[in-house]
């Protein structure tokens, strides 16, 4: 059973991954930052048992995206963000594939490294910037179809890369 002090220290080291996995779905740093210190001071006061630091990062996952589309659908008319159908398919989504650690992300994170600044700053404008991808060939001063075959060939290959790293041994990650 994990102590209150390993809980806070635990969901310390893993701020960046927890904020920026909130970021991802509402697109506001500062509601991000309010999810995931709300996420804390649920650990740390809420009724649950957290046994390892895995089940604890697995909850506070699942919790802070959950809290991250409960945040959209109150701000709807505020900010641009997803329908309900495409919410609720992703909520359904995370609960079914709940992150064992974070492996998947330290992964991702390697693998985005590794790729070129061109295809970073692609991935950036259509996914972090929240452009379109019109908007992103005009950008990049690109036809349409170049930024979606781009953006196939990225998404195969990051796609690959992550599958190549989980299955690798331990050792060699």
């Amino acid at each position: 059973m994990l102590t209150e002090e390993s809980i806070l220290q635990t969901l310390l080291q893993a701020r960046m991954r927890l904020s920026a996995a909130v970021w991802l779905v509402v697109r506001d740093t500062h509601a991000a930052e309010d999810i995931f210190q709300n996420v804390t001071l649920k650990a740390m006061t809420g009724r649950a048992n957290f046994s390892n630091e895995s089940s604890l990062l697995s909850w506070a996952f699942i919790t802070a995206r959950r809290e991250g589309i409960d945040w959209l659908r109150r701000h709807r008319r505020e900010t641009v963000g997803l329908e309900d159908g495409v919410l609720d398919l992703l909520d359904r989504e995370w609960q079914s594939e709940i992150p064992a650690g974070t492996a998947r992300l330290d992964a991702l994170a390697d693998c985005l490294a590794a790729v070129p600044e061109s295809a970073r700053r692609l991935l950036r404008l259509r996914y972090f910037d929240g452009h379109n991808c019109e908007e992103v060939a005009a950008r990049l001063g690109l036809g349409l179809d170049a930024v979606y075959q781009r953006l196939s060939r990225l998404h195969r290959q990051l796609r690959q890369c992550v599958e190549g790293k989980l299955a690798a041994p331990e050792e060699t990650r």
